[in-house]
């Protein structure tokens, strides 16, 4: 999943959380075999797993058609080289559902339908709109998982993180777009525009998941000490506040408005 974090300024988007702050308690500070114990936190991770599993491989699928779309055939190749880096963070987490003897379809199945609307909903008419909703559509996200994976144990919270990072389309994006921008200001509107747009459908689908499925919204508000140390209410609207600080900024390395 594209991740862009080189270009926004070091420790300045929602990657930086909890679990790189502050010393590491209850679940964050114990090993799968450890926190697995616990039936509705296992759950938990086995429907973030599945979750994550899917949106690599739409993310696969779907840098595998935006390539069709682009200019010059060194940016078709640098496109499928991202693709490739996708489908092998989906291997790895297809690889880590059977590992835990959870069946990879079984786990991913839920969430198709909301991801397949998601990109449905937000299909980009272009090259440069493609571009942006990788960039800005993605990295939302990606930010949401990573503010989840501060809560996970250690071994899940490490899978998680390796499959978050970035491909290189961030800063391949921003050096397109910018470029793009500078040889025709008049493309700047449309595509922040576009932008917002993508902002409100991800965190319209982020939140539309995790309230489908008991056990994702359990480990966000902390209903169960066990399942998610350290969430409540009040923590999930810092969360957010986070994503959108982090989705600001990543305008502005576009050269776009908020």
């Amino acid at each position: 999943m594209e991740t862009p974090d080189n270009a926004t300024p070091a420790g300045e988007n929602a990657a930086e959380t909890a679990a790189e702050t502050e010393e590491l308690t209850g679940i964050a500070a114990q090993d799968w075999a450890t926190a697995s114990a616990e039936p509705q936190y296992r759950a938990a991770v086995v429907d973030l797993l599945g979750a994550l599993a899917y949106g690599e491989l739409a993310a696969f699928e779907r840098l595998a058609e935006d390539a069709k779309l682009a200019p010059t055939l060194a940016d078709k190749a640098e496109l499928a080289k991202m693709a490739s880096a996708e489908f092998h963070h989906f291997e790895q987490l297809r690889d880590r559902l059977a590992a835990v003897d959870a069946e990879p379809t079984a786990a991913m199945e839920p969430f198709a339908k909301a991801l397949d609307d998601f990109h449905r909903q937000t299909a980009p008419s272009d090259w440069l709109e493609g571009l942006v909703k990788a960039y800005v559509g993605d990295s939302i996200a990606s930010d949401f998982y990573r503010e989840v994976a501060a809560r996970l144990d250690s071994d899940t919270r490490g899978l998680v993180l390796s499959v978050l990072d970035d491909t290189g389309h961030g800063n391949f994006a921003v050096e397109k777009v910018r470029a793009a921008i500078d040889a025709d200001p008049r493309v700047g509107g449309r595509l922040a525009l576009w932008a917002r747009r993508l902002m409100g459908e991800a965190l319209s689908q982020a939140q539309r998941v995790v309230a489908e499925r008991d056990s994702l919204s359990t480990m966000l508000v902390g209903g169960v000490d066990s399942v998610a140390a350290g969430f409540d209410l009040a923590e999930v609207g810092r969360m957010f506040s986070r994503i959108t600080e982090a989705h600001t900024k990543r305008m502005a390395a576009l050269g776009l408005a908020a």
